[in-house]
C-alpha cells in the first residue's frame, strides 16, 4: 500500500507542481471550454451528498477534486474517488456515503491535457466502461476500480500508450452487498501489449477465463511493469512459462484466488526484482523451490491454501535476507521447526499453520548474533503454528519476542507448564494455546498483559484456581476461553474487561451464578456448561440482552424456563440441555410480542433442551420459531 501511495504522489507531482490555479489566471477561450466540459460532466452525475457543491463559479481550479496546470488553467487531474469506500453504517448510517453515480459524459474528451483520472469506489452500476476513455491519450493514471461497471473492458484502452497506472478491479468480498461489485470481463487481452508505459496493472475480480494462457505472454511484453494484481480472475490450468522472461522490472505479482492447477512457476526465480509474490488459494502442487530464499529483494511470500510440499528446515535454511511476510499456511510442509528461523531479522509475520510439522520447538534459536538487536526475530509480530504435530515444552525464547502481538500454538501436542517468560510480552494481543497437553496452572502474571484481547487455553490438562490477580490489568480483553479451573473472586468483583465472548466449560463456578457477569453487557457468546450452577438470577434475562449464543448445559438448573428469555432478540443458539428444568414450553413459545416480531426469538436457529424434566404437549406453535433449523427435545416428559 505504501508503495502504491508513493507511486501516485510521484505521478501527481509529475502532472503539476501546483494542483490549483492562481486566482488571477486568465480564462481564455480554451480554458473556458474546459470549464464547460466539467459542467457537462457534472450534469450527468448523481451526487446525493453534494460532494460537488463547490463546482460553481468561474475558477474551476478550486473545485473539489480538480487539479490544474500552473499558469495555464488546463485541467490535468480529476480525483473524485469515494473517500469512504467501505460500509460505515455505524458512523453515517449510509453505505453510499459520498458516492457518485449516473452517467459519465464524453465531454471529458475535451480535457486535452488530462493526465490523472480517479473515479474509484463510486456506483456507476450496470453500465459499461465508456469507450471514449480510449481516446484520452494523455492519461498517465486511470483508476476505475470498484465502480460497478459491467461488460467487456474496452479494447481501445490499448490506445493509451502513456498510461502508467491502470486499475479496473472489483472485489465484492469487501462489502455486505453488491454495491461495488461488477461483472467485468476481458475476452482478448492482446490489446494490452500496446500499453508500453504501464507500470501498475490491477484487474482483481475481472473475469479472464476466456483469455486462457495468453495472459502471461501478453503481460511479459510490458517491460516497465512493476506491479501485477490478478486476484480472483477465474484463471485456471497451469501457469505457463513465457518463451523468454522479460519482466525485468516486476516487483509485485498477485495471482491469488484463481484455479491454477500447476507446479510452482520456477521461471519467477529469474525475476530478481521481485519484492512480493502472492499465489495463495490456488491448487498449486509439487515442491516449493528452495531458490525462493535466494531472491535478494523478496519481502513478502504468500502461498497459503495450496498443496505444496517441502521440508521446512531446508526451505528456511536459505538466506531470505529481506523477508518480512511469510505465509505457508495450509500446505503440506513437513519436518521440525528450525532454529535457523532466528536469523530472519526483518520477519514480521510467519504462519505455518495446518501443515505436518513435527518434533519439538527448539530450546534455542539463532539470531542473537545476526540481528542488530542481539535478540532473535526482533520484528516478529505474528507467529502461527496452529494444527501441526509439534510436541515438547514451550521454549523460554518465546518471551524474547518483544514485538509479538499474536501467538497461535493451538491444536498441537505441546506439554508442560506455560512459561512465565510469556508474561513479558507486553504487546501481546492474541494468545491461543488450546488443544494441547499443557498442564499446571495459569501463571498469575498473565494478568499483566494489558494489551491482551484474546486468550484461549481450553482443552489442555490445566488445573488450579484463578484469582482476581489473573485478570488484574486485562482491560482490553474481549474473548476468554478456558476450562477445568476453579474461579475464586469476591462477590462484589468488577472485572477490568468488557468481554464479547466467554467460555468457561467445566470450571467450578456454582452453585451461585457469577454476579460479576452483570458488568459484561457486551457479551454475545456465553458458555458456562458443566459449571455446577443451580439457578439463574432475574437480572440475567434483562442485562445480557446482546447474547447471540448461550450454553448453560450440564448444570443443576431447576424450575421452569422464564418467559423473560424472549428478551434475547439476537439469540441464535440456546442450549439448556441436561439440567433439571421442568414446566412447559408455553411461556417461551407463546405470549406477548417482543423484539418487534410476532415470532418468539426471531433469530433462533438452534434450540437444545434435551435431558430435562419438561412436561406437557409439544405445541404446534413451536413452528413460530421462524428461523429454527435444529431442535432437540429428547429425554423429557413431553407429549404430542
Amino acid at each position: 500500500m505504501k508503495r502504491i501511495m508513493v507511486f501516485i504522489l510521484v505521478i501527481l507531482y509529475f502532472i503539476s507542481t501546483e494542483v490549483a490555479c492562481n486566482g488571477h489566471t486568465h480564462i481564455n477561450n480554451n480554458v473556458q471550454s474546459e470549464r464547460e466540459a466539467l459542467i457537462d460532466f457534472k450534469s450527468g452525475l448523481m451526487d446525493p451528498n453534494n460532494q460537488l457543491s463547490s463546482w460553481k463559479g468561474s475558477n474551476y481550479c478550486y473545485w473539489h477534486g480538480i487539479g490544474c496546470e500552473n499558469g495555464t488553467g488546463f485541467v490535468v487531474s480529476i480525483d473524485l474517488h469515494n473517500p469512504y469506500p467501505y460500509p460505515l453504517e455505524n458512523v453515517y448510517g449510509n453505505q453510499s456515503y459520498m458516492n457518485l453515480s449516473g452517467v459519465i459524459s464524453p465531454s471529458l474528451i475535451k480535457l486535452k491535457y488530462l493526465k490523472y483520472l480517479d473515479l474509484s469506489f463510486n456506483s456507476f452500476k450496470a453500465i459499461p466502461i465508456p469507450q471514449f476513455f480510449g481516446s484520452m491519450k494523455n492519461l498517465i493514471y486511470l483508476n476505475l476500480s470498484h465502480c460497478g461497471f459491467i461488460g467487456e473492458i474496452p479494447s481501445n484502452l490499448g490506445n493509451l500508450s502513456n498510461l502508467q497506472y491502470l486499475d479496473f478491479s472489483s472485489d465484492s468480498s469487501y462489502y455486505n452487498d453488491f454495491e461495488y461489485s461488477s461483472n467485468l470481463f476481458i475476452e482478448n487481452i492482446e490489446w494490452m501489449t500496446s500499453l508500453v508505459s504501464l507500470k501498475h496493472l490491477s484487474a482483481n475480480s475481472v473475469n479472464l477465463s476466456m483469455v486462457g494462457s495468453q495472459w502471461i505472454e501478453v503481460l511479459n511484453k510490458l517491460p516497465m511493469l512493476i506491479e501485477l494484481h490478478l486476484d480472483d480472475c477465474s484463471l485456471f490450468g497451469s501457469i505457463p512459462s513465457p518463451s523468454f522472461v522479460n519482466f525485468t522490472s516486476l516487483s509485485v505479482i498477485v495471482i491469488s484466488s484463481n484455479g491454477f492447477n500447476s507446479t510452482f512457476p520456477e521461471w519467477l526465480l529469474n525475476v530478481s526484482s521481485l519484492v512480493s509474490i502472492d499465489m495463495s488459494l490456488n491448487i498449486l502442487h509439487g515442491r516449493i523451490p528452495l531458490g525462493l530464499g535466494e531472491l535478494l529483494n523478496l519481502q513478502r511470500l504468500d502461498l497459503y491454501g495450496n498443496y505444496l510440499e517441502c521440508s521446512i528446515s531446508q526451505l528456511l535454511r536459505k538466506s531470505w535476507k529481506k523477508i518480512e511476510f511469510l505465509n505457508l499456511r495450509e500446505n503440506d510442509l513437513h519436518g521440525s521447526f528450525p532454529s535457523s528461523i532466528g536469523n530472519f531479522c526483518n520477519l514480521q509475520y510467519l504462519d505455518l499453520s495446518f501443515n505436518n510439522l513435527n518434533g519439538s520447538i527448539p530450546d534455542i534459536i539463532n539470531g542473537t548474533e545476526t540481528c542488530n538487536s542481539k535478540s532473535p526475530l526482533p520484528n516478529l509480530r505474528e507467529l502461527g503454528l496452529f494444527q501441526n504435530q509439534l510436541m515438547g515444552k514451550l521454549p523460554n525464547w518465546l518471551g524474547e519476542l518483544k514485538n509479538l502481538r499474536r501467538l497461535d500454538l493451538a491444536d498441537n501436542k505441546l506439554e508442560g507448564p506455560i512459561p512465565t517468560s510469556l508474561c513479558t510480552l507486553q504487546r501481546m494481543e492474541s494468545l491461543y494455546l488450546e488443544g494441547n497437553e499443557l498442564n499446571g496452572s495459569l501463571p498469575n502474571c498473565i494478568g499483566q498483559l494489558s494489551q491482551l484481547k484474546e486468550l484461549s487455553v481450553y482443552y489442555n490438562q490445566f488445573s488450579g484456581t484463578l484469582f482476581e490477580q489473573h485478570f488484574l490489568k486485562l482491560c482490553n480483553l474481549e474473548s476468554l476461553d478456558l476450562d477445568n479451573f476453579r474461579l475464586n473472586v469476591s462477590s462484589n468483583w468488577v472485572p477490568p474487561f468488557k468481554l464479547r465472548s466467554l467460555s468457561m466449560h467445566s470450571c467450578h463456578i456454582g452453585p451461585a451464578f457469577p454476579a460479576w457477569l452483570q458488568s459484561q453487557k457486551n457479551l454475545q457468546y456465553l458458555s458456562l456448561s458443566s459449571a455446577n450452577i443451580s439457578s439463574i438470577p432475574n437480572w440475567f434475562w434483562n442485562t445480557l440482552v446482546n447474547l447471540q449464543s448461550l450454553d448453560l448445559s450440564s448444570n443443576q438448573l431447576q424450575g421452569s424456563i422464564p418467559s423473560s428469555i424472549r428478551n434475547f432478540c439476537n439469540l441464535e443458539y440456546l442450549s439448556l440441555s441436561y439440567n433439571k428444568l421442568n414446566g412447559s414450553l408455553h411461556d417461551i413459545i407463546n405470549g406477548t410480542e417482543t423484539c418487534n416480531s410476532k415470532s418468539p426469538l426471531p433469530n433462533l436457529r438452534g434450540l437444545y433442551l434435551s435431558g430435562n424434566q419438561l412436561q406437557g404437549l409439544i405445541l404446534s406453535s413451536i413452528g413460530n420459531f421462524c428461523n429454527l433449523r435444529w431442535l432437540d427435545l429428547s429425554d423429557n416428559q413431553l407429549q404430542g
